[in-house]
């Protein structure tokens, strides 16, 4: 059973939070010229999906959008398996010279964010990298933060912040779980 140790966000929270980001992208970024949007696999594309979807509602413009996989990149990879096959699966938008947003869920430690800015590299070298996330939760690990925030969340050690999104969950909205617990 699922363990939750407080509701922070529901599906309108969560909504409002993505469009403020896309906003924000727009306005920061003066305009959607030369952006790319990367979803990092699994609950960043969903988010990434959003919003590309408020972007084009707000600028008229369709940006490409990307799925990363970033499990190639992962710094725990001998960790996982043994003598693990590490490769690349090239992304079908070029990213040399352009503006790319990547888009995850969370922000904890860094390390998703370090696998995926490498696994960018391995296909191109852009112009400018950014980092929008729905929810940063502290603990950082390394020297990583995100551009785009849509809610700050301190969060304890032994927590965890669960998002929801209807392609996994069939709901919409983020929680703040004890670790050890059931949660997506």
């Amino acid at each position: 059973m699922t363990q939750i140790k407080a509701s922070v966000m529901d599906e309108a929270a969560l909504c409002r939070a993505v469009r403020r980001i896309s906003h924000e992208i727009v306005e920061r970024s003066e305009g959607v010229e030369g952006l790319v949007l990367i979803g990092i696999q699994r609950r960043g594309l969903p988010l990434a999906r959003m919003i590309r979807q408020n972007i084009a509602e707000i600028t008229g413009v369709t940006l490409p959008l990307e799925s990363l996989n970033i499990q190639f990149y992962r710094d725990d990879l001998t960790e996982i398996a043994d003598g693990p096959q590490v490769g690349n699966e090239p992304l079908k938008t070029d990213v040399a010279g352009k503006k790319v947003i990547l888009v995850d869920d969370v922000l904890y430690t860094g390390r998703t964010a370090r696998a995926a800015i490498a696994a960018v590299f391995a296909n191109g070298r852009p112009a400018q990298l950014q980092l929008a996330v729905l929810i940063d939760r502290g603990h950082r690990e390394l020297p990583i933060r995100a551009d785009y925030v849509g809610k700050n969340l301190p969060t304890a050690p032994n927590e965890r912040v669960a998002v929801y999104l209807p392609e996994f969950d069939g709901k919409t909205g983020a929680d703040i779980v004890e670790l050890g617990s059931t949660a997506i």
